[in-house]
């Protein structure tokens, strides 16, 4: 069984639901902005880039989305507004086309005789516990083994959220309680799942301390604490977001980027906010490719994100 199952109907269903209501938002507007014009002029443009800016696509995404349809007005000499949808939808694909990375999609288990460890990062209330206990629920479905390290120490909840999902997933949970230091819980959950020949780890990390600086050396130290056991880890560092945030995603990305290595982003809640444009300016922006999206409440409603079938259903006309 492939791992998330990519190609998937019902989850290409559910994928064109959780993305309902940004695709009803912006496509309404851009019908009437082009509503009793025929072509696209200077007009149109300003118009299409207020509505993308205001679904939350950013500043310079929109800007360069823009500027590329510009060129094309000025090479065709005419473009019709019914084209636009078409245009804007090649401009989309061509910017997450750019920022994709295809071997980090992939998930070499078979090549690897130690575990793959993904350290997942992310402010509290972004969906970082429950992120985790789908992804724990999705590869243990696929037929690999599974171990969790409750690293995020500061905050009871959180452990023991972990410690429920664990149980609800089928999936083991190291943890030291409150107050631990979260780089032992590291180690100790690294350790565990080497000697117990674990496909993956999973640690949670803390979403907030006394300030910026003190966050970031803690994720510091977890990664040289578990690199004493396995010189590569983590493999991946996933930054969670809440997509329903918009700009606030935007600058929690920009925070997160610049004190650590992230290397893959998530984006959850899409299917309870009309800012799905958000996927689109953060993919841009950063150049880290987005690896899964959440568009909804059930385990398998966490997708690896394909940024073809993203763009189709933002596309997709009723």
């Amino acid at each position: 069984m492939g791992i998330f199952n990519i190609f998937n109907k019902e989850k290409k269903d559910k994928l064109d639901k959780g993305l309902e209501k940004t695709k009803t938002s912006v496509f309404s507007k851009i019908s009437k902005a082009i509503a009793g014009k025929s072509k696209v002029d200077e007009s149109v443009l300003d118009d299409l880039e207020e509505i993308l800016i205001s679904s939350d696509v950013g500043v310079n995404t929109t800007i360069r989305i823009i500027r590329n349809i510009e060129e094309r007005v000025l090479k065709d000499k005419y473009l019709g507004t019914a084209e636009l949808n078409s245009i804007l939808r090649e401009e989309i694909l061509n910017l997450l086309d750019k920022n994709s990375d295809n071997n980090l999609l992939a998930f070499d288990f078979e090549k690897r005789d130690t575990p793959y460890v993904i350290m997942v990062v992310g402010v509290n209330g972004v969906g970082k516990t429950t992120t985790i206990g789908k992804l724990a629920y999705q590869f243990k479905k696929a037929g690999k083994k599974v171990v969790i390290g409750a690293s995020d120490t500061f905050r009871a909840a959180a452990v023991q959220q972990l410690i429920i999902w664990g149980e609800r997933v089928g999936v083991p949970v190291i943890n030291q309680g409150m107050n631990a230091d979260p780089a032992s819980v590291a180690f100790d959950t690294l350790k565990s799942a080497i000697a117990q020949q674990a496909d993956v780890v999973l640690i949670d990390t803390a979403g907030r301390l006394h300030n910026k600086v003190n966050l970031m050396n803690e994720l510091s130290k977890i990664k040289r604490v578990m690199q004493k056991l396995l010189p590569d880890a983590p493999q991946e560092i996933l930054l969670v977001l809440d997509a329903s945030t918009g700009q606030n995603a935007i600058e929690q990305a920009r925070q997160f980027t610049t004190s650590t290595d992230v290397n893959a982003l998530a984006l959850t809640k899409l299917d309870g906010t009309a800012k799905g444009g958000v996927v689109i300016g953060i993919s841009d922006e950063f150049k880290i490719p987005v690896k899964y999206i959440g568009i909804g409440e059930a385990l398998e409603d966490l997708q690896l994100f394909n940024k073809v079938e993203f763009v189709d259903s933002l596309f997709k006309q009723d």
